[in-house]
Parts: C-alpha cells; structure tokens; sequence
C-alpha cells in the first residue's frame, strides 16, 4: 500500500506517560496508520517536522472489549509508534 506522509501519522498521543517520554527522552508518541511500517514512519515524521529520528518502535493495541446490556462490542484496534529524535531536535506540535 502506497501511502503518502499525510496518511502514515493519524494522530498524536498526549498522556501523562508521553509527556515523560516528550521531556525526559526525547520520544514522541503517534497513532499511525494500521498498514504502516517503521520505514514509512520515519520517512514521514522526517519530511514533515524536519527532524532527525534516531529510532522507530511500533506497538499495536487490541481494542478493548465493550458491553451494553447483553450485546457485546470491542473498540476499534489502533498502532502507535515512538518515535525517538536525535539530540537537540524537538518538535512543536503541541
């Protein structure tokens, strides 16, 4: 699948977690799109905020399992990817 730069990174993730990883490693986290690799990944994260990445780790998240009443439901699965800037880089996005 050919996805463009716009396409790979659907969102960023701010948690209290993320906010450590932001200030004390210099990691940012993002959903990414389901098919895309660390490849993809890093190309985009690099032509769109103009930054160097040292390194890509990816995680898929299962959905979780949703009830109401008696019918039985599960949130959608999503992939994050932590991205990990070269000394000195930092991104403004937030």
């Amino acid at each position: 699948m050919n996805l463009s730069d716009h396409g790979v990174l659907l969102r960023p993730i701010l948690t209290e977690k993320t906010t450590f990883g932001i200030e004390v490693l210099n990691a940012y986290v993002f959903e990414v799109h389901p098919s895309a690799n660390k490849i993809q990944i890093r190309k985009a994260v690099e032509t769109l905020f103009d930054v160097k990445v040292t390194k890509v780790n990816v995680r898929n998240r299962k959905g979780k399992r949703k009830r109401v009443g008696r019918s039985v439901g599960y949130g959608k699965d999503t992939k994050h990817a932590v991205v990990t800037l070269a000394a000195g880089d930092k991104l403004e996005i937030y």
